[in-house]
């Protein structure tokens, strides 16, 4: 009874202690120092706190994992070491219960938490907004993007298409690039965007770091993502598959914008002829007007 009480009354200043620095902490630390939060702001988009609280939880019950399997072995090792004058093997014990029953349901209960978690997070983020305000294909192709706004212009499609990034003049050492240069993908902020990705010639990886989520771009497969940006800004984006020799040059910036200025970046686009189809078509292994089974014809003559 005794050390029980005693364990109890340890315990508070833990727990007080716990809550002081946890109190303290800032939104960068809470959520594991993961991009896309910023003090006293919204997050980059609605999915990213969900995100971030699946990863961060995830690493605090791994660590608190870690810490009791640590423990155990350290204890073993110094309660049951060799002592001075001891030959031969210690003790051997076997078949014990409790144990064997313990280091048996514990991880399973751990790997099911994990993937009860998992599956729902993944549930939500994996379902696409049935009237998004805007619908974008996304083209990844060596070693650039192409960007279509479905119906944007009067229903009609209008598109911007992207070269690699540039290296600015004289900075090859730091390996710098032009930011002008680098494909721009705009979002108006709280729009519901869905996203449609393809890939023009081998598989590539659309990934926006702030966003915390990236999706697969595969050759003759259309590939699903959908978000809500809740903040302005510009963000980082690059192909996270080795898809050739240029892959680190295969960057692209997303800027959520006003309603108002993503209605004028997409007039600017309409202004510019830039209105039509700029689908499969440019894809590189695809031959305009011809089938499959034309193809096969054309094939075989």
């Amino acid at each position: 009874m005794r050390s029980n009480r005693r364990l109890r009354w340890a315990a508070i200043p833990v727990a007080l202690t716990l809550a002081v620095v946890l109190a303290g902490c800032t939104q960068a630390e809470l959520h594991g120092y993961l991009p896309g939060f910023k003090e006293g702001e919204a997050p980059v988009t609605d999915r990213t706190e969900m995100v971030a609280g699946l990863w961060t939880n995830s690493w605090i019950v791994l660590l608190a994992v870690g810490v009791i399997t640590w423990g155990l072995t350290l204890w073993a090792v110094v309660v049951y070491r060799r002592r001075k004058g001891q030959t031969g093997l210690p003790l051997q014990l076997r078949y014990n219960m409790p144990i064997e029953i313990f280091y048996t349901v514990v991880p399973l209960i751990l790997v099911l938490g994990f993937f009860a978690f998992t599956a729902r997070d993944q549930a939500i983020i994996e379902t696409q907004f049935e009237e998004p305000d805007v619908q974008i294909d996304v083209y990844g192709k060596q070693w650039a993007w192409d960007f279509v706004y479905k119906g944007a212009a009067d229903g009609e499609d209008v598109w911007s298409v992207g070269v690699q990034a540039q290296e600015v003049e004289g900075a090859s050492d730091t390996g710098a690039v032009d930011q002008d240069q680098l494909p721009t993908l705009y979002l108006p902020v709280d729009a519901k965007v869905n996203f449609d990705l393809n890939s023009r010639d081998v598989q590539h990886s659309f990934w926006v770091i702030d966003f915390l989520y990236k999706k697969d771009l595969y050759p003759g497969i259309t590939n699903h993502m959908s978000v809500q940006p809740l903040r302005e800004g510009t963000y980082a984006g690059k192909c996270a598959e080795l898809c050739g020799e240029y892959h680190s040059q295969m960057l692209f910036n997303v800027k959520v914008v006003s309603q108002e200025e993503y209605d004028a970046y997409i007039q600017s686009l309409e202004d510019a002829g830039n209105v039509g189809d700029y689908g499969d078509t440019y894809n590189r292994n695809y031959t305009p007007g011809l089938t499959g089974d034309e193809s096969e014809e054309g094939a075989e003559s």
